[in-house]
């Protein structure tokens, strides 16, 4: 069984996602759609610039407006307006909200099969809010391990394929921020040297999210490389504009720093390329794992980290088992003691109880947390008492006079409409924890229902089951003192 983070110790962060860039992404893939479009249909436009979240633009023939309207018309969520031949378009309060919903939720997404390709066992991520996220990571126990995997989560993987200005490329040591912006570029720098800067066009060729596939490989220098896929979309924006723009330099941009920059001698078909930038092996496999996995729609910041050492966790193990012993035992011996040997039939359902919640936890690969282990403890006393309920029941038509084989069956019949709304009712309270419960309280939801199923199927089906097979030899005893401690 997979061990929690409190039971094992490992790293618990809760990290905030800024929403707004989100938006500010969406706003420069909408760019890029007018861009290409525009480039495909030969329309001719002039100043194709992002200014305050919006994207704006000139359509220079007043002939070729009906069919730019038609193709906006196909970007969902938009709020155009028309100034004759200007456009400026932004996104509707409504698609602005979505956007920053679906931007968490993609971001918990990502996280998560970051963190499974990264091979750690049993990650918790779960949304908290309306911008948070928090991360559990059983078994981080180095600050190596550590670093690794803030790294892997905090990584934006936002892969950009850019044009560089090469009319202005050289005045870049001379541009402001502001005075690249007016001409609709961006200053980047070399990620090997940051003395070394590009002049960039601000709307990119293509984006991560055209990346199918990233893999490590090594270069004729046998340092590593990431090649990359693009799918069928990016390959053909990526072949039509490396044919369109031979002997000028193409950008590779990830986070926002150039890894490189070649020359583009032919037409690139195929839809592959490569980023290389003096990574490490690891570094190489860490990005590798995150352009697989998808870039974050926004950055993500580190609110609170809590490390829980091994130490711990081996303390509150000790804790819950001494708990679960103590409490079996004294529940076993009050069962022999009161209801002599139906109290001992009751606690042998009440061990397979506990065996087979460890079985169905082990089957399916739940973590065991120490509300988990609450919930077993718990289970205990839940579990035998279905068997009060019952035994109870066969005592009450015993006194009355009943044969042994009229009480037990009338006893457990008698007893099932109680034994059932109880569990019913607690089974359903599970069900809404498990559901709108965080890490620790969806593993106590875990072990309580296992618990609950197991309990009716242990209490009602396996102990009416060995009294049948002793009924023939009780039937003979007639001694109800000692099968149910009631003459």
């Amino acid at each position: 069984i997979s061990l929690g983070l409190d039971l094992q110790g490992g790293l618990h962060m809760l990290l905030g996602v800024n929403t707004h860039e989100a938006v500010t992404s969406k706003i420069k893939t909408i760019a890029t759609s007018v861009k290409y479009f525009s480039d495909d249909e030969e329309l001719l436009i002039d100043g194709l610039s992002i200014e305050n979240d919006s994207v704006v633009f000139t359509v220079l023939d007043a002939d070729e407006i009906p069919k730019m309207d038609e193709m906006l018309k196909q970007i969902k969520g938009l709020d155009i307006s028309k100034n004759e031949l200007k456009y400026t378009l932004k996104l509707t309060a409504e698609d602005i909200a979505k956007t920053k919903d679906l931007a968490v939720a993609q971001a918990v997404e990502t996280i998560r099969n970051r963190l499974d390709q990264f091979g750690l066992s049993e990650p918790t991520v779960v949304r908290q809010g309306l911008t948070d996220i928090v991360v559990e990571l059983p078994g981080i126990k180095t600050q190596e391990d550590e670093k690794a995997a803030r790294e892997l989560i905090s990584k934006p993987a936002n892969l950009e394929l850019m044009a560089v200005d090469e009319e202005r490329n050289d005045q870049v040591y001379n541009l402001t921020t502001a005075q690249a912006a007016a001409y609709g570029n961006v200053i980047l720098e070399d990620t090997k040297n940051p003395n070394i800067k590009y002049l960039v066009k601000e709307i990119p060729i293509l984006n991560g999210s055209q990346v199918i596939d990233a893999q490590v490989a090594f270069d004729m220098s046998n340092q590593p490389i990431i090649n990359f896929t693009l799918n069928s979309t990016g390959a053909r924006i990526f072949g039509e504009f490396t044919s369109k723009n031979i002997g000028k330099r193409l950008a590779v941009v990830l986070d926002g720093k150039v890894y490189s920059a070649p020359n583009i001698r032919e037409r690139i078909g195929g839809g592959s390329g490569q980023i290389s930038g003096g990574f490490t092996v690891n570094e190489a496999g860490n990005v590798a794992i995150a352009l697989r996995s998808g870039a974050l729609p926004a950055t993500v910041t580190l609110l609170e980290k809590r490390s829980v050492g091994p130490s711990l966790g081996a303390d509150s193990i000790k804790a819950s088992m001494i708990a679960l012993i103590s409490g079996f035992l004294i529940v076993f011996a009050f069962m022999v003691i009161y209801y002599r040997r139906a109290g001992i039939i009751a606690n042998i359902a009440l061990v397979t109880n506990i065996f087979i919640i460890i079985a169905v936890m082990a089957m399916f690969g739940a973590t065991l947390t120490l509300p988990g282990m609450a919930g077993i403890v718990l289970t205990v006393g839940m579990a035998v008492d279905a068997n009060v309920i019952i035994t109870e029941r066969i005592r009450e038509l015993l006194k009355e006079g009943a044969s042994m084989a009229k009480a037990i069956e009338d006893g457990y019949s008698n007893a099932m409409r109680a034994i059932l709304d109880a569990n019913i009712t607690t089974l359903l309270v599970a069900v809404i924890l498990y559901a709108y419960g965080t890490g620790p309280i969806k593993g106590f939801a875990i072990t309580i229902s296992i618990g609950i199923l197991a309990s009716m199927l242990t209490a009602i089906l396996g102990t009416h089951g060995i009294y049948e097979a002793l009924l023939s030899k009780m039937s003979k005893d007639k001694d109800s003192k000692k099968w149910f401690g009631v003459k």
